[in-house]
């Protein structure tokens, strides 16, 4: 049983504490509530007990949680940076859950769940950024794959607003990505119109050299090497998401080398 049976079960409790904890007491309560369970004022009273201070998670099933609850909690305040929520954006998130991490049942419900409380949610995303980071800043790949996710779901319709670019690229100020760094994450979704596929998932393009080509396969092979990825919190539910990026970006390379004869 993974982190959210146990959570649903009753099983599983803590004070994840901080802004991502209120949003985590909000939405898992609720989801408790719909499912038939209930949740005791004393079971919601220990969630957000923990919102009064900086919550530390130390078993790989909370880290798990931090990073669900931060993703969509995270993309929330995203779709929601122009002051409004259309239809479209919120079509983005859903197609996300649905198309890229299969989510079905109590997940898929507990993702909308998050997103729609931290939609509503007067905590930003700044703080729900501090947060994260404060809990994987020693575990690049999941900073990168989290950055990887915004860009994404932002350009799932083929725009980036400037408002989503600049809450991105917040998050990555405060994950310590340098400027070249982002934008070799961005490139794998907003490569220009002459680069193919191939180039435009390695985050290179036509005119990029073979060593160059080389390079960034060989950094994008290390951050999502599904032996690596699984031992660094990933939560299950986006453990397919991740092994699917690894097998496109091998495929993408694959097509690189036989068209140059690498």
């Amino acid at each position: 049983m993974g982190w959210l049976g146990k959570v649903v079960g009753g099983t599983f409790g803590f004070m994840l504490g901080g802004p991502l904890g209120m949003i985590a007491g909000a939405s898992f309560g609720h989801l408790f509530d719909a499912s038939g369970q209930g949740v005791s004022q004393d079971q919601k009273a220990f969630w957000y007990q923990g919102n009064r201070q900086q919550g530390r998670v130390e078993t790989q099933e909370q880290t798990q949680m931090v990073f669900f609850v931060a993703a969509f909690s995270m993309l929330a305040k995203i779709t929601t940076a122009d002051g409004t929520v259309t239809e479209a954006e919120r079509r983005k998130v859903v197609e996300f859950i649905n198309r890229d991490l299969r989510l079905q049942g109590q997940a898929q419900q507990a993702a909308m769940r998050i997103f729609e409380t931290a939609q509503r949610s007067p905590e930003s995303f700044e703080q729900f950024a501090v947060q994260f980071y404060d809990v994987f800043k020693q575990n690049r790949q999941m900073l990168d794959v989290m950055i990887d996710i915004f860009y994404r779901v932002s350009y799932a319709d083929g725009n980036l607003s400037s408002a989503e670019e600049q809450l991105i690229r917040k998050a990555g100020n405060l994950f310590h990505f340098s400027d070249e760094q982002m934008e070799a994450i961005r490139k794998r979704y907003g490569a220009h119109e002459s680069s193919s596929h191939a180039y435009h998932v390695l985050g290179v393009s036509s005119g990029s050299s073979n060593e160059e080509v080389k390079s960034a396969y060989r950094k994008l092979v290390s951050e999502y090497h599904p032996d690596k990825i699984a031992s660094k919190g990933l939560p299950d539910e986006f453990i397919k998401f991740a092994n699917e990026k690894f097998r496109e970006i091998q495929s993408a390379y694959e097509e690189i080398r036989s068209s140059r004869g690498i």
